[in-house]
């Protein structure tokens, strides 16, 4: 073979193996990114999922207290 078939024939494989890796590179760093991405809606859900049943606990409060209230006037009334 001429001295250029065996440098296309390299400049060939350096091509690919560059390319190939630059892809399986950038694939890795997407499926991190996913994942962290993934790690940071898991940590909103689950803030979420905390505050509504901290208003479910504040509105159980509050009529609590509009009852107290309630009973607190009657008795005011009677005395």
């Amino acid at each position: 073979m001429s001295e250029t078939v065996i440098v296309a024939l390299l400049s060939l494989l350096g091509s690919l193996g560059g390319t190939l890796g630059g892809i399986a590179l950038n694939s890795k760093l997407s499926n991190y990114r996913i994942e962290q991405l993934e790690k940071k809606v898991d940590k909103h859900n689950n803030l979420i999922e905390r505050m509504f049943k901290v208003e479910e606990s504040i509105n159980l409060m509050d009529e609590k207290i509009k009852v107290a209230n309630h009973r607190i006037d009657d008795l005011e009334e009677k005395g």
